[in-house]
């Protein structure tokens, strides 16, 4: 065994509370170099004759990816407290490993084992049950509709009548998403996320001029209001955008360190340097990137703080919202969120928090901080397997699977899945505007566990390059729109509602990629059904032997809601370029 490449540590997503009385743990091993492994547990204050009393358990496998095996057990402890270690074996020997490192029999001394003190129920993560069901509908407001054209800004232009730019404004407004509510109510959608609505200066008001009150160009709080009581009456979330990374450029306290410099009473709101403030080149205060409008907020200082977190609990007191996502949310210090979560949560306990973070984020999914990031590197192995074409179905499920154990089973169900946003070029541009290809993704997105999010427009075949490209006004007309696209998009959603095993339900596995060098298998089950997902990421007919003896069940193809049953033990699907199928079938 290359002891080298075996880990765990009795933390994070390796070792955590499931539920009020389950321990989910893990162990990582090089790939295809153990053969089993089992878990050696026991109350730590158990003792007979003056031995430790344990027990055995196997451990599974729960994915292989490019270079490592993970083994998964769940478990019970009678105490709530967890004494353990694990037994390791291959074709030649057998090896111990716990809180001490490596060893050739079990260890008498209990401090030689891995310790889960207590399984506090506080401890156990506690996203908002709503979200594993919730799918998204990322909107970005001026660009989505414009129901009001009494509050365009000045020289706003004709509804899609040019191309966007990182100035021009079109007039999508709140009236214009009310209106449009019907839509995704048709489409299938159960929750909205807006970027910023709140008075700033740009059209994409990322540069927050007063956190207080909606800009203009959008409406009124009375609209906000009249929208969420809308969309709450179709079954929809409403999730807003909160940047506290950083204000803007016009913000009146940042105005104020600009005007006054170290006589200004909100010197210490910022990150500055030096006085006076210098905005050409690069900045001497700290921005997000290098960008001067964008002065980055001291959320250190007991003001700015007080500031913030009464502007998370003003919107979700006064206007009900279900939801916060929150802008550059790594570069926030660890302590405020801590403090964001308790303030905004004491007012609605099932309010979802979401940070924007585009990396490895276990440090901010303890439970005490945010309920899920924004899972890029998700977004990135579905783009480059489907649309740029740049790694093999091997390849996806290996770094899928690296992604699948990133995190605790428990962050997973709410993660925050997308294919695209207002930060990234549009998905069918990316996809070289193969519609089938784009179809796949959303075949994959819509029956993966978390909760997915799609980009306006995504479905219906808008295209665009990275911003502001991906910014263009949604077409309502409905010979501009791909409403093959659109009904198999709200196909996938009717099916992920009606049928649970397509959502957060039951176990997923993927099927050994070894088996088809194009086609990707999974499975989701629950112990009475399964479900089987293939798909064909080729542009070439394909043949996939289904690896279960399926004799004698009766299979539903859930796409095309046939029956048959299986005269023979093996089956083989027959696939289209870039084709799919879904099977059901009774365990």
């Amino acid at each position: 065994m290359l002891k080298e490449a075996i880990y765990h540590r009795p933390k994070d997503n390796y070792a955590y509370a499931c539920t009020k009385d389950t321990l989910h743990i893990r162990i990582r091993t090089k790939k295809i170099d153990v053969t089993n492994v089992s878990l050696l547990h026991g109350d730590p204050y158990e003792w007979k004759d003056g031995k430790w009393i344990h027990s055995s358990i196997p451990m599974t496998v729960s994915g292989t990816d490019a270079l490592y095996d993970y083994w998964f057990v769940s478990i019970k402890p009678e105490f709530r407290r967890l004494r353990y270690g694990f037994k390791l074996e291959d074709e030649d020997e057998t090896i111990y490993l716990g809180d001490k490192g490596f060893g050739s029999a079990p260890w008498d001394d209990v401090a030689y084992y891995f310790c889960f003190p207590f399984l506090h129920p506080n401890d156990v993560f506690d996203a908002p049950d709503w979200v594993k069901d919730t799918v998204w509908y990322q909107i970005f407001p001026e660009r989505f509709a414009n129901g009001d054209q009494s509050n365009d800004p000045e020289g706003t232009l004709p509804w899609g009548g040019a191309a966007p730019t990182p100035e021009n404004f079109f007039g999508g407004d709140l009236k214009g998403v009310i209106e449009k509510i019907p839509y995704l109510k048709r489409l299938g959608i159960s929750g909205i996320y807006f970027t910023p609505i709140f008075k700033a200066y740009s059209n994409h008001k990322y540069d927050t001029i007063d956190y207080m009150e909606i800009d203009p160009q959008f409406g009124t709080k009375e609209d906000l209001v009249e929208l969420v009581k809308t969309c709450h009456e179709h079954g929809i979330k409403v999730m807003l955008d909160a940047v506290f990374n950083h204000s803007g450029f016009y913000f009146p306290q940042f105005q104020d360190v600009l005007e006054n410099g170290k006589n200004s009473k909100y010197k210490n709101w910022f990150h500055t340097h030096e006085f006076p403030l210098k905005t050409e080149d690069i900045p001497n205060y700290d921005t997000f990137g290098f960008v001067p409008q964008m002065p980055k907020l001291n959320t250190q200082n007991h003001e700015v703080r007080e500031y913030l977190l009464e502007v998370g609990r003003y919107w979700v007191r006064e206007f009900n919202i279900d939801g916060w996502r929150l802008d550059v949310a790594n570069e926030v210090d660890h302590q405020f969120w801590r403090d964001f979560r308790t303030e905004v949560r004491s007012i609605k306990p099932e309010l979802y928090i979401l940070g924007e973070i585009w990396h490895d984020s276990m440090p901010w999914l303890h439970g005490d901080q945010f309920d899920a990031v924004m899972n890029y590197p998700f977004t990135t192995n579905l783009l480059n397997l489907f649309a740029k074409q740049s790694i093999t179905a091997k390849e996806f499920v290996w770094n899928m699977t690296t992604v699948n154990h990133m995190y605790p089973s428990t962050v997973n169900a709410v993660q925050f899945n997308l294919i695209g946003s207002h930060d990234t070029p549009r998905v069918l541009t990316e996809a070289g505007e193969d519609k089938n290809r784009l179809k796949q993704i959303f075949n994959f997105l819509l029956t993966f566990i978390g909760t997915p999010c799609i980009y306006y427009g995504d479905e219906i075949g808008l295209t665009g390059e990275q911003d502001p490209g991906c910014r263009k006004c949604m077409p309502w007309d409905e010979s501009e729109q791909d409403l093959d696209l659109f009904t198999h998009v709200q196909t996938l959603l009717r099916l992920r509602k009606e049928v649970p095993l397509l959502g957060n339900e039951g176990t997923f596995t993927f099927l050994n990629p070894d088996q088809h060098e194009h086609v990707i298998g999974y499975t989701k089950t629950d112990g009475r059904t399964t479900i089987l997902m293939l798909m064909n990421t080729s542009s070439l007919d394909q043949e996939y032997k289904i690896p279960f003896n399926l004799k004698g069940k009766l299979i539903k193809n859930l796409w095309t809601e046939k029956e048959y049953a299986a005269e023979a033990s093996s089956l083989i699907e027959q696939l289209p370029p870039y084709g799919f199928t879904i099977l059901a079938f009774e365990e």
